[in-house]
């Protein structure tokens, strides 16, 4: 009986035991989750995402072609010829708008066909192969008419000393006669031209630069009956190789 009670007391305090150890583990690692709860939690790096170069899209101008334009080269063609303030050749043409030169040349007589079938009052007129428009001459009556009554033949002070240096230094040309006056005179040339007092007489040299003159109906407006009659003015003028040096320094 002793030895039973012995061997029963054994047995229970091995149990005992055995649950204090295991009271103990459970212990410590409820300790361990504390305190790694407790711990400053650890940030894994997030890996970012990889941006690739985007191609920008370049927008190229579309190619230049003045067929696409309304009315095709032929409109193209004739818009140039309307504001130029010298004729202009066939090649030049072409080679500023891009086309062959036998397109532009069946171009411009297609467009004088036009006016002329239509009475325009305006005509494509060649000046030492080169083109420009003019007004026709069937118009002219109408043209001074409309420019030589009342106001409209009062000249400005522009037209008048232009008209002088032409007058004396004639044939002359419009580079020579922007360097006599220091300014340019594209617009009064035009004006004199289209009033009659002036008229294209030729071109000088290889560059072909036109030359003008006086018109009988400047000496009619004036009352002469020859430029030897004009008053003595031209000693007051610049001689001539001081016009040409003036012209040369205003390119350089």
């Amino acid at each position: 009986m002793t030895d039973d009670r012995s061997n029963d007391e054994s047995v229970g305090d091995r149990a005992m035991s055995d649950e204090a150890t295991s009271d103990e583990a459970v212990s410590d690692e409820d300790s361990t989750t504390a305190a790694a709860a407790e711990a400053e939690p650890i940030e894994e790096p997030i890996e970012e995402p990889i941006e690739e170069p985007i191609e920008e899209a370049i927008e190229e101008a579309p190619p230049f072609d003045v067929r696409t334009m309304p009315g095709g080269a032929r409109s193209a063609i004739e818009a140039v010829l309307m504001v130029v303030d010298q004729p202009v050749t066939a090649n030049e043409l072409a080679t500023a708008l891009e086309l062959p030169e036998h397109e532009v040349a069946e171009a411009i007589e297609d467009l004088e066909r036009g006016y002329a079938e239509q009475h325009r009052g305006f005509a494509l007129r060649c000046i030492n192969e080169g083109w420009r428009v003019y007004s026709r001459p069937d118009y002219a009556p109408a043209v001074e008419k409309f420019l030589l009554d009342g106001q409209q033949a009062k000249l400005t002070q522009a037209s008048l000393e232009t008209l002088a240096v032409i007058a004396y230094r004639q044939p002359i040309s419009r580079s020579r006669i922007s360097a006599v006056r220091g300014v340019n005179v594209d617009g009064v040339v035009r004006t004199l031209l289209t009033r009659g007092l002036i008229t294209e007489i030729g071109s000088e040299g290889e560059q072909g630069a036109m030359l003008y003159g006086t018109t009988p109906y400047f000496l009619q407006r004036l009352g002469l009956s020859s430029l030897d009659e004009l008053p003595a003015l031209a000693p007051y003028l610049p001689d001539a190789d001081v016009v040409d040096e003036l012209i040369a320094q205003g390119h350089g």
